[in-house]
């Protein structure tokens, strides 16, 4: 592990991955303040206030629109990684943070609650941009036995994005009604940082020899990540898939489906990418405040309640990125998921029975924390990571344009659907988060293979 490789990680991680994480969960404690300033808005452009009904939809289309910007980022991740490089897709990416900085932050002053949803949408189209190229990038760079290393580095930025929302939120720091915008629109600093920063490290080198044929760039690129001059056999590896796909052409999203080849590889990216976020994990973040609610915390101990859960986000994400490489892929997602659907069903449960037995809220918070730990442990970083191991080079980017959409798409259905699935079913809503983490664990341990230390050329044959 050179000092180059780490940076570039932290880094990017830093300045793309922590947004995605913090732009997830910042909507949640200033609700109230957001909601107030919706009716505020409303009132004097129209002499009267919102009923609760389209303010809960204005909101939830408040909440919901960074997935559907998060969509349309993923469909242009193809296109940029392809004209631009990972590189330089992730530098340009960074100037969207600083438009819906600028839109977020000055929407109070303007009194206009457009703004805010169009900044949401903006970031939301960031984040979908770099949840790709991050862990494309990383696992592009990453020598094979730190691949799994590097590849979980973006999941615990994502938690640490999630924290330092919470933190930030807090009454004493920015958690006042007068300094909602400010909080929205801090996202500003990491994207400045790495738009200042990135350009000091090279292009992958696996994208410049196989798809710019730029031998000379990736063997300084590999000299500069690796730190050693004795670069020969990655050349070599390369340069044979690069002789394997030269009658090949970088496939679109449709050759890719009717693809035969790799249809296994593609059904499994559908699977676990859509299982992420259909594991109601989302629900956990963009509603904690809510959920912590309901199951009796009191409204002043919630912040701190839900402080502590970022903490052990923290704490289970680093434990996934330290042990990936020992105990491998499969067994971390798989445990992962298998824990997030017991502790859905364990909600559903307490809930039930706090009306007799009044102890059981804590039941429900331990359940809380127990599906954000094992997201956090596996599931959270696994499914990028797998994406750039499962597909050689020319199947790469249309591969993260199938994962990303059905990431962004499962995502705003959950962040839309949840508080009326929650208002008409009630507890029962959990189980269905409970049925779909349990389904994907059992197809990651038949169908997917384990993928450590393997080159991408040894994982194609795997499937093949």
């Amino acid at each position: 592990l050179t000092f180059p490789l780490l940076s570039v990680s932290l880094l990017v991680s830093f300045g793309s991955s922590m947004l995605y994480g913090y732009n997830l969960a910042v909507v949640n404690s200033p609700a109230v303040h957001i909601k107030a300033f919706y009716n505020a808005t409303w009132s004097q452009r129209y002499g009267h206030e919102l009923t609760p009904g389209p303010l809960t939809l204005l909101y939830s289309l408040t909440v919901s629109i960074f997935a559907l910007g998060g969509l349309v980022g993923s469909l242009l991740v193809g296109m940029l990684v392809e004209r631009y490089g990972r590189n330089g897709a992730l530098r340009r990416s960074a100037l969207l943070v600083l438009l819906a900085g600028g839109f977020m932050g000055f929407s109070r002053e303007l009194g206009s609650p457009e703004m805010v949803i169009i900044g949401r949408s903006i970031t939301g189209l960031h984040s979908g941009i770099c949840l790709s190229v991050v862990p494309l990038y990383l696992g592009e760079i990453a020598p094979k036995n730190l691949r799994g290393f590097l590849g979980l580095m973006p999941s615990i930025f994502i938690c640490l994005g999630v924290f330092a929302a919470q933190v930030l939120s807090l009454p004493e720091l920015l958690g006042e009604e007068r300094f909602w915008p400010l909080l929205l629109s801090v996202v500003v600093v990491p994207a400045s940082l790495q738009l200042l920063l990135l350009h000091c490290f090279p292009e992958s080198p696996r994208y410049l020899l196989i798809e710019r044929n730029d031998v000379c760039g990736a063997t300084k690129a590999l000299h500069q990540f690796l730190g050693t001059p004795d670069v020969q056999d990655v050349i070599k590896e390369m340069k044979e898939e690069q002789r394997s796909l030269s009658s090949m052409e970088m496939v679109s999203v449709w050759q890719l489906l009717r693809d035969r080849s790799v249809h296994w590889q593609t059904l499994s990216v559908v699977v676990v990418n859509a299982g992420m976020q259909l594991s109601g994990i989302d629900a956990i973040w963009f509603y904690t405040n809510i959920i912590f609610e309901n199951v009796g915390i009191p409204v002043s101990q919630i912040p701190y309640t839900t402080v502590g859960t970022g903490v052990i986000e923290i704490i289970a994400g680093l434990i996934g990125c330290f042990t990936i490489e020992k105990v491998g892929r499969r067994p971390l997602i798989i445990i992962g998921f298998c824990a997030m659907g017991i502790c859905s069903a364990g909600i559903t449960v307490s809930l039930l029975l706090q009306a007799a037995l009044p102890w059981m809220h804590y039941v429900s918070v331990a359940c809380v924390v127990g599906i954000i730990a094992g997201f956090c442990m596996g599931p959270a970083g696994v499914p990028f990571l797998m994406t750039a191991e499962l597909f050689t080079q020319s199947h790469r980017p249309a591969a993260y344009i199938v994962g990303g959409s059905l990431n962004w798409l499962c995502n705003f259905t959950v962040g839309f659907i949840f508080p009326f699935l929650q208002m008409s079913t009630g507890a029962f809503c959990y189980l269905v988060f409970c049925g779909v983490c349990l389904l994907v664990a059992l197809y990651v341990y038949f169908i997917i293979p384990e993928t450590k230390n393997k080159t991408f050329m040894e994982i194609s044959h795997i499937f093949a």
